[in-house]
């Protein structure tokens, strides 16, 4: 990754493709368990991205997380917006003044990562976005410990956001509208897991590409 954002606005085009495309899957996933309205909200946030390409090509990484923090938080709405946008705000804060390699955007991303764990009072195994994002975040950090090749390790990225989507399926959920559902929400996969599994995916092929 260089200093500056030259690649974002081709990679918000990325996820917003990917987020239309499945957008009548996500909003089933929805409805069978949550509130229903998490891709409209996801869409709306990144309407607000995509009118601002041109400016975060020029940003510094750190300013630029921000401003997409602060848009998801302000445009989204509901737990999503605000746990999307702690995840940027965080990532910004974590990325002032640090080189943004590999090993550098890894750590980032953890930082970020663990304050979503801290707002949503959430974590691993509870049918959230995180069942996608910390299996996500300790593949980036282990391959960057280990240097692994950026390629091989956002295959692997891809590859345990799609493994911890998918276990959302069997699990009870302890947290938002599906835990009011007891057994009733096993079987589905959560929203917030498919979308965050669909925008890392996007990602990783892009930059692979």
């Amino acid at each position: 990754m260089s200093d500056y954002t030259h690649s974002l606005p081709s990679l918000l085009t990325a996820i917003q493709n990917t987020i239309n495309d499945n957008a009548d899957e996500v909003a089933q996933l929805d409805a069978a368990i949550g509130d229903g309205d998490h891709v409209i909200n996801l869409q709306r946030g990144l309407d607000a991205l995509s009118s601002m390409s041109d400016e975060f090509a020029q940003m510094a990484w750190s300013a630029a997380f921000m401003k997409i923090g602060m848009t998801l938080m302000s445009t989204m709405g509901g737990a999503s917006g605000s746990l999307f946008g702690t995840l940027f705000v965080s990532m910004a804060k974590a990325s002032k003044d640090k080189a943004l390699d590999f090993a550098g955007f890894a750590e980032v991303f953890a930082q970020g990562v663990e304050s979503v764990k801290q707002r949503g009072k959430a974590d691993i195994g509870e049918k959230t976005m995180l069942d996608t994002l910390i299996p996500v975040s300790a593949s980036l950090l282990s391959d960057a410990h280990h240097s692994v090749a950026v390629d091989i390790a956002l295959n692997n990225a891809k590859t345990v956001a799609i493994t911890g989507m998918q276990s959302t399926k069997n699990m009870l959920a302890t947290k938002g509208r599906a835990s009011f559902l007891g057994e009733r929400a096993i079987g589905h996969i959560d929203a917030g897991a498919r979308t965050s599994q669909l925008m890392i995916c996007a990602i990783a092929d892009h930059l692979i590409g």
